[in-house]
């Protein structure tokens, strides 16, 4: 947990009234939220500097990712595909480092997004949650209104808002669920969106179809995540400097929340 919240507090107290036992992902050793649970990780990402969290994130999904190995490895997961799996793993810092070794493409990007008002973020599986992270940060750090929905629920609300002037980031790298998601920007483009679209190296389709896109390395389709969110997390940074924002210090924001 970056910060520590009443919410998230109440949530394991009462999941342990009701018995269950409780697991903890936290950053800061003995910090609040690892005594009250009954095990868990330490992620060691060291001090989050600013308040709008990122590299927390990233831990996160390490771990739980490791966790979820564990598991896999428990029932019937194979020695091979779990070898694989701690490959994919262990390529992911230089994988990482390749991204920010780009940055000067996402500023770029973000040059032409600064004067927008409303953004759009859209991912499918896993990347969904990436989607809601990258908008998160927009928000946060840029002060423009973003939202991260489902790809496949584009239809049911977003859909009405697209024009010319809004942005749509698409979280879109070759996995399993590629083909829907090329599907997806394509009603956008029909619709005059602007689509920002982050894939995979190679992937000629989507760099036709995007206004603006970003690539990165292959992986697994289960870790796309710790690489997709890095240059959402640049974006947005860039954007906000561009735009006179405080990036370290946003308005109305407190590292920790502790009171309901």
């Amino acid at each position: 947990q970056s910060g520590e919240t009443a919410d998230t507090l109440a949530a394991i107290r009462e999941a342990k009234l009701r018995g269950a036992r409780t697991v903890g992902l936290v950053n800061v050793v003995g910090s609040t939220i690892a005594r009250e649970v009954d095990g868990g990780i330490y992620l060691h990402a060291g001090p989050e500097v600013g308040v709008a969290s990122t590299k927390a994130f990233t831990s996160q999904v390490a771990a739980l990712a490791l966790v979820t190995l564990r598991i896999a490895r428990l029932r019937n997961l194979s020695i091979l595909q779990g070898r694989q799996f701690i490959q994919a793993l262990h390529a992911l810092p230089g994988q990482i480092q390749q991204i920010l070794d780009r940055s000067a493409e996402v500023e770029r990007i973000a040059e032409r997004f600064t004067e927008a008002t409303n953004a759009l973020y859209l991912g499918r599986g896993v990347n969904f949650p990436v989607a809601l992270e990258g908008a998160l940060k927009l928000k946060e750090i840029s002060y423009i209104h973003a939202e991260g929905y489902p790809a496949a629920e584009m239809k049911h609300g977003p859909i009405a808002l697209i024009d010319e002037n809004m942005p749509v980031v698409f979280i879109a790298p070759r996995d399993a669920v590629h083909s829907k998601i090329v599907s997806n920007i394509e009603e956008v483009k029909a619709r005059g969106g602007k689509v920002i679209a982050l894939m995979t190296e190679g992937d000629g389709e989507l760099e036709r179809l995007a206004d603006a896109h970003f690539t990165i390395p292959q992986t697994l389709d289960l870790l796309t995540p710790i690489l997709t969110i890095v240059p959402l997390q640049l974006f947005s940074y860039y954007v906000a400097v561009r735009r006179g924002c405080n990036v370290d210090q946003p308005r109305n924001l407190a590292k920790s929340v502790t009171v309901e």
